[in-house]
């Protein structure tokens, strides 16, 4: 599959996206749906900070920050020293009001600098049918912008966060996938998604990708995972993969990365919590 071609990379970097890029086969994500989907008959469906970091709790998630044409991807648009900071899962169930407001993603995260991209990885349809990200394309041209927080009961962002100023909905591009592929969006990109009103489950693994030279500048500690290259800086505390899934010292390291990041997310918050 490798890496991303020439005039995808310049799409990216002209209009901040780039979809839909195969990264694996149709069966593979089916797995991945499989490992999720068998986890939640046993235990219900992932909440709160299990949403996010997952790879930390589950090899199967491990694997998937490290596939190879992810990270050629990825490569291709921060280059080789690669960083995974996070990881969330955005599912909406069928008739599911849950949405995403508009937002930038680099409003709370505390990086620089805003060389960041995020890899929305397909494990089911994502469509106009079942509510598909759309974006604004160009926005990742702009400084941040400010938002304001909602906590809404539906919003899937971790404060309901939304931008204070209109949006022009009508030059959104909705990045419709298959399962399988995955988009790429800068961190600065406007973007969001409706409900999903459709009888379809609508699954995507959200994967946060930074160079190595990045650094977190309003949190005291913060964590990320080496996954490619190599780490000359040293600006993250470094992270373990799980031993098996939900292990003991899994669980354990997970709750105490997640403390350190919900500190950054949620700084000044008002109300609300990690959801």
């Amino acid at each position: 599959m490798g890496g991303l071609p020439e005039a995808a990379t310049a799409h990216y970097r002209e209009h901040g996206y780039y979809a839909p890029i195969r990264v694996m086969p149709v069966a593979e994500a089916e797995r991945l749906r499989l490992c999720l989907e068998t986890h939640e008959n046993l235990h219900g469906v992932l909440k709160g900070s299990m949403r996010h970091k997952s790879h930390l709790l589950f090899t199967w998630l491990d694997g998937l920050i490290r596939h190879p044409a992810i990270l050629d991807a990825v490569e291709g648009v921060i280059g080789p020293d690669i960083l995974c900071w996070s990881s969330t899962f955005f599912i909406k169930e069928a008739r599911d009001p849950g949405f995403v407001s508009w937002h930038q993603d680099s409003t709370y995260w505390g990086l620089d600098p805003a060389d960041i991209v995020t890899a929305w990885v397909a494990l089911s349809e994502s469509t106009a049918e079942n509510g598909a990200m759309r974006v604004i394309p160009d926005t990742h041209k702009l400084e941040q912008v400010a938002h304001r927080d909602t906590f809404a009961a539906n919003n899937l962002l971790t404060r309901g966060q939304e931008i204070a100023v209109d949006v022009d909905g009508d030059t959104a591009v909705m990045l419709s996938l298959q399962p399988g592929e995955m988009s790429l969006h800068h961190v600065r990109l406007i973007h969001g998604s409706d409900p999903n009103p459709s009888a379809k489950r609508r699954i995507g693994f959200a994967i946060r990708y930074l160079p190595t030279l990045v650094r977190q500048v309003v949190g005291t500690r913060d964590s990320a995972t080496l996954v490619r290259g190599v780490d000359r800086f040293g600006n993250f505390e470094p992270e373990y993969a799980p031993d098996r899934d939900l292990s003991d010292a899994a669980v354990a390291f997970h709750a105490h990365v997640m403390g350190d990041q919900q500190k950054v997310l949620m700084r000044n918050a008002q109300a609300g919590a990690m959801r």
